[in-house]
Formats: structure tokens, C-alpha cells, sequence
């Protein structure tokens, strides 16, 4: 019972801590958004030679613009605790929130398949590094992870386009499917959308490769001067069982504080990524909202990031607690 009612007090404080953080995020990002030069109706009026300024106040009074921005931010988050977020200001003026569902699956699929992909190839760079730190194989893995550091993302995309697309014709370099999709088979379009986020896929996991796996060697190091891991080898224990079992746990701390950070890249880090090969995600619509200044849009990628910063806190938490045992949900923080 003391258990249950010290995690039910735990759960509530922090619900409570995670709403004034959002809060605090929309809030900040709401006004910084109202202090960028330029505003939706000028974006719309001033290639139009005809438009006076009787027709710029109506256009700002029917979109709400004429109060001051303290009165829009709080008519903005009403609306938002009801999960409307209010239509684009720009284009086909259709519901933020249909848009952006429209557009999450990509940027989600893409981005957790680089991660996944870069844990599974990071994490036995890292350990292999530690274990032989200052042999050939390490030097090796450090210069392979610093090469990845060294190129830009947008360098890379371009050299494997013009490589792998343009030169030699082995794969395609933009969009995410061909113009003979729908008459495919149901496994041809899947090869087809394959053959079209692999080069993205790619470009987007060298970088979290280089990250990671630099991460946990540093941590690895670390872990392995601790006192119970030289017990842990005075006691006989092998090689494998001291360093999977009793250090590597241990060792994966940092790195889930480094996973948490990067789940809001999710939006943030595709934006560079669909906009070279034209992939429809919402990183495309996030920069096509901000050139536009389609408030209601902006702020509606603005929230999901925010949301997803505090759901990666909150899975580090819960991840912390796998990892490390002695952790627990009523340990004082």
C-alpha cells in the first residue's frame, strides 16, 4: 500500500510538473513566434498592387490578429485543451491538426527506423571500443566515428544523390514513391518505398551513429575503473558476464539521458533531411509553415515538439528504472 500511494503521488506530480513545462514551452514559443518580422497578411497581401489597408484590418480582425498577443495566446491555448487547433492561415486553409497527421507517419517512420538502426549498429561500436581501448580496432571505430562527426548531413545527402541517383541510377534521390506505384503489387510497393527512404534512412543514422556510439564508450571507460567491476573480476566472473551484466547497465545511463533528448528531433532534425529529398514529413510542412507564417500551423508542430520532449523525459525515467534497479519511483530526486 505505501508503495501504491507513493507511486500514485509520484505519477500525479509529475502530470503536474509536465503541464506547467508545456505551458511554459508554448507560452515562450508563442510570443518569440509574434516578435519574428512579418505576419500572416502581409505574406498575403503584398504582391497584391490592390489590397489597401481597410482590407489588411479586416483580414487581421477576421483572423484575430488585431488583439494584442497575451488575448491571442490565451483564446489559442482555450482552444488547444479541447484538441483544436484552429485552421492554416495559409494555402487550402484545412485543420492544423488533419495536416499534421497526415504528414507524422513519415517523419515518425523515418526517424525512429534511423534510430533503431543506430543503437543496433552503435551500441557494439561503443562497447568494442571501450573493451579495447587503444588497440588498432579502436582507433579504427574512433576514426570512423569522428569521420561521421566531420561530414554535414546535407553534404552527405548530396554526395550519395549524385553517387548512388544521378551517376549511376541505383536508386531514387527524391519523394517516396515512383510513378508506376499504384500499379505495383503489394510487396512491389513496399521494395518501392524502401528504394526511396534508403538513401534518407541512411544520412539520417550516420550521425546518431557517431553520437551514440562515442557516448556509451565514454561511459563504458568509465564504468570499467569502478571499484565493483575489478570485485566483480577478482571474484572470476568472465569477461563476457562482467561486461554485459555489470558494466554495460550501468554504462547505458547516459545514454538513455542522450535517447530522451533526441526524441524531440523527431520533427526538429527532419527538417534538412525531407527538404533535399522532397519528402512530404512534417519537418517540409514545419519550414513551409514558418516561411509563411501560418501562426496556428507553426504552433501546432510547436506543441507536438513539446510534447514529444516531455514523453522522451518521461521514457527516460522509465528507462532508468529498467536499467538501474536501485532506482525507483519514491527515491528522493
Amino acid at each position: 500500500m505505501l508503495f501504491s500511494m507513493h507511486a500514485v503521488w509520484y505519477f500525479i506530480k509529475k502530470l503536474l510538473w509536465v503541464f506547467l513545462i508545456f505551458t511554459g514551452i508554448t507560452l515562450i514559443s508563442f510570443f518569440v513566434m509574434h516578435l519574428a518580422p512579418g505576419s500572416p497578411t502581409d505574406m498575403q497581401t503584398s504582391l497584391n498592387p490592390l489590397v489597401n489597408e481597410a482590407y489588411r484590418a479586416k483580414l487581421n480582425a477576421l483572423y484575430g490578429l488585431d488583439k494584442p498577443v497575451y488575448e491571442q495566446y490565451f483564446d489559442w491555448f482555450s482552444r488547444l485543451v479541447q484538441f483544436d487547433f484552429g485552421n492554416s492561415l495559409s494555402g487550402d486553409g484545412r485543420p492544423v491538426l488533419d495536416k499534421i497527421m497526415e504528414r507524422l507517419p513519415l517523419t515518425v517512420g523515418l526517424n525512429v527506423t534511423s534510430l533503431l538502426l543506430a543503437l543496433v549498429i552503435a551500441l557494439p561500436i561503443g562497447i568494442i571500443s571501450a573493451v579495447h581501448q587503444g588497440k588498432f580496432i579502436d582507433k579504427l571505430f574512433t576514426f570512423l566515428v569522428f569521420l561521421g562527426f566531420a561530414m554535414p548531413g546535407f553534404w552527405l545527402a548530396l554526395l550519395l544523390m549524385m553517387y548512388l541517383g544521378i551517376e549511376h541510377g541505383i536508386l531514387p534521390i527524391s519523394g517516396i514513391t515512383g510513378l508506376d506505384f499504384q500499379e505495383l503489387s503489394f510487396w512491389g510497393k513496399c521494395f518501392d518505398v524502401a528504394r526511396h527512404l534508403f538513401l534518407p534512412v541512411l544520412v539520417s543514422t550516420v550521425g546518431a551513429i557517431a553520437g551514440t556510439s562515442r557516448f556509451l564508450r565514454s561511459s563504458m571507460l568509465e564504468v570499467l575503473r569502478q571499484d565493483y567491476i575489478l570485485t566483480a573480476k577478482a571474484k572470476g566472473l568472465t569477461k563476457r558476464c562482467v561486461i554485459y551484466k555489470h558494466a554495460l547497465r550501468n554504462a547505458l545511463l547516459p545514454v538513455i539521458t542522450l535517447l530522451g533528448l533526441s526524441v524531440p528531433g523527431l520533427i526538429g532534425g527532419s527538417v534538412i533531411i525531407e527538404s533535399i529529398f522532397a519528402l512530404p514529413g512534417l519537418g517540409q510542412l514545419f519550414y513551409g509553415a514558418v516561411m509563411a507564417r501560418d501562426y496556428p500551423l507553426i504552433m501546432g508542430n510547436l506543441v507536438f515538439g513539446a510534447v514529444l520532449t516531455l514523453a522522451g523525459n518521461l521514457l527516460a525515467d522509465f528507462c532508468y528504472k529498467l536499467a538501474d534497479p536501485r532506482i525507483s519511483l519514491h527515491s528522493p530526486k
